[in-house]
């Protein structure tokens, strides 16, 4: 593999914080959907398939196309994508809104899921346009955008729409509108950059910190790259989704206090993952990969089997570790295949929608045929899987000459 090295820019934070906002926006509508489930299931009667079915659509719609859409992208950017993919979610927020129904459910998130299929890749792609030298940091401050975003589901959940119903969803809008303004200003930034790459006619490439790898080493890493985030999305879309459930009738707590178990949970996975980063920017991908995904499968193994107050701890413990990673396998992605910053934001995020999403049906059916304190076991024990990550190749990040 080789790479063109250029001389970085130096950072341009604004934008790098503008897109971390919008990213806030965009997740916050897509966590509105998790963040319902108690109340469809309540009001709507619902089983616990049928909410693994909405989560399906919405996230395998976004998994499918996102890297197509960076792919395209890559080839022609179109900066103007990602006001259009906000103007879509609040399209998709409106109908759902007006849903009286589970097909009408269907039908809005297919709208949230091509907005957010549209976003991911273009937002990342800004992210590393604004970044210069500061590769870790300005892939952690978008994550970290797009992380609150979806830590925002559980208190969405508690205290707007379990007391309000739609009326509370409604209030999202207002902060949609707000990220399709920005977003309309930093695509006309995005814009003038490319223009002026093109007047200048250097192409800016990435220089990856891995060693030269073959085609075949390059492919034998991204899948193990994808089995990673695989395991990890399997099991955080369980937490995020259906943990509130385990709470509620394994330890008598009420819906509101179970969702600010998930809210702790979800708010330290991001500040995991804005330190996921800078410390891979210190000490190497890899070295944080290993960190963030071996470190807490012991708590995860066994979390189903201790008490209410440790059960918090550990969650605290499991979110602020295993979120780490969240910004550090794209950026890994990223080095691995530097012509093509894109397409490997867009798989790997895409990768972790979809695993998500099938996670949500696969959850949902073994909680209404096993029952929930047997899938909370089985999930746990794959995490196993995220051993694979000792055979990433290693990165040269943190080393000296």
């Amino acid at each position: 593999m080789s790479t063109t090295t250029v001389k970085q820019s130096n950072p341009v934070y604004p934008i790098m914080v503008a897109i971390g906002v919008c990213h806030l926006i965009n997740d916050t509508m897509q966590a509105v959907i998790p963040a319902m489930f108690p109340l469809l299931e309540r009001d709507l009667g619902l089983t616990f398939t049928q909410l693994g079915m909405i989560s399906f659509v919405l996230n395998m719609i976004a998994s499918l196309l996102q890297p197509a859409v960076g792919f395209m992208t890559d080839k022609r950017p179109v900066p103007y994508a990602l006001p259009f993919g906000m103007v879509s979610s609040f399209i998709g927020l409106s109908l759902l809104i007006l849903s009286t129904e589970y097909w009408m459910i269907l039908v809005s998130v297919i709208f949230l899921g091509l907005g957010s299929a549209v976003f991911h890749p273009e937002g990342s792609r800004v992210s590393f346009m604004a970044a210069g030298n500061k590769r870790g940091l300005a892939q952690s401050i978008y994550q970290v955008g797009g992380n609150s975003g979806q830590a925002l589901a559980p208190l969405l959940s508690a205290f707007v729409i379990l007391p309000f119903g739609m009326n509370g969803v409604a209030m999202v809008l207002v902060f949609t509108s707000i990220g399709i303004f920005l977003l309309t200003k930093i695509a006309a930034w995005y814009k003038r950059q490319l223009e002026e790459e093109k007047l200048s006619k250097v192409k800016k490439v990435l220089i990856s910190s891995l060693p030269p790898l073959s085609k075949k080493q390059i492919g034998y890493a991204l899948v193990v790259l994808l089995l990673i985030i695989f395991a990890r999305s399997f099991y955080v879309t369980n937490m995020t989704s259906f943990y509130v459930f385990y709470l509620i009738e394994e330890y008598g707590i009420s819906v509101e206090r179970g969702q600010l178990f998930i809210f702790l949970f979800m708010a330290l996975g991001v500040v995991g993952t804005f330190f996921g980063g800078p410390l891979s920017d210190k000490f190497g991908r890899k070295n944080i990969i290993l960190l963030s995904v071996i470190v807490p499968i012991p708590f995860c193994l066994a979390l189903p089997f201790v008490s209410l107050y440790v059960a918090l701890l550990f969650l605290m413990i499991i979110g602020a570790l295993i979120m780490i990673s969240f910004t550090v396998t794209v950026v890994y992605a990223q080095e691995l295949v530097p012509s093509k910053i894109g397409t490997m934001a867009g798989l790997t995020v895409g990768v972790a929608f979809g695993m998500g999403a099938i996670g949500s049906v696969v959850i949902g059916m073994v909680m209404d045929a096993m029952g929930i304190r047997f899938t909370m076991i089985a999930v746990s024990i794959l995490t196993f899987l995220l051993f694979v990550a000792f055979f990433l190749p290693k990165d040269t990040v943190g080393k000296t000459a």
